[in-house]
């Protein structure tokens, strides 16, 4: 199982497209709110229920954590002390944590980015405190994977897909959605 994990301001384009494709990739998503309770809404005012309440997930059968963007979602993960102490436990366990547009700040902000290469929002690099900036669309280093933005969210998917599953799964996923 991986979780996404959504957070009130969450951008809409990256928390549906890794969703969806991962889904299609038949791996087991389940989406968790950090807000206490399931209804999630988005920077644009969509709303979004989510499968599970985040004091209700068992991170124990859990093999990746992945965290959309949008800097009001970013902003309410980074502050959430369950989610800073589980990504610290992801981290130390050398699980998957991937992060997208502005969320790879909240992996700054705790340390995990130290020594590591990561890539966030343009403009943002000086969240990523201890990390080499890459101007890349996806950038892997160790277990966490981190990604720019909305118009990297489909490759972000498809590397996640990737390590999970392996090339081929990414492939024939990208080929359905005609992404060659």
């Amino acid at each position: 199982m991986i979780t996404v994990n959504m957070a009130d301001g969450f951008e809409e384009m990256e928390a549906i497209t890794v969703i969806d494709l991962l889904r299609r990739a038949d791996i087991d998503v389940v989406i968790v709110s950090i807000m206490g309770r399931k209804q999630v809404t988005s920077a644009r005012n969509i709303r979004i229920e989510a499968d599970e309440l985040f004091e209700d997930v068992d991170y124990d059968d859990c093999e990746m954590m992945v965290f959309p963007g949008g800097g009001g979602g970013a902003r309410n993960l980074d502050n959430h002390e369950g989610v800073v102490k589980m990504i610290k436990e992801f981290n130390d366990s050398k699980k998957w944590i991937a992060a997208i547009c502005a969320a790879p700040m909240i992996l700054g902000h705790h340390h995990i980015l130290d020594g590591r290469k990561a890539t966030i929002y343009k403009g943002m690099e000086d969240e990523l405190l201890g990390a080499t900036y890459v101007d890349e669309k996806v950038v892997v280093d160790g277990q966490i994977i981190s990604s720019q933005g909305p118009a990297t969210a489909i490759e972000f998917s498809l590397k996640i897909i990737e390590v999970l599953k392996g090339k081929e799964k990414a492939a024939a996923v990208a080929t359905a959605l005609l992404f060659d």
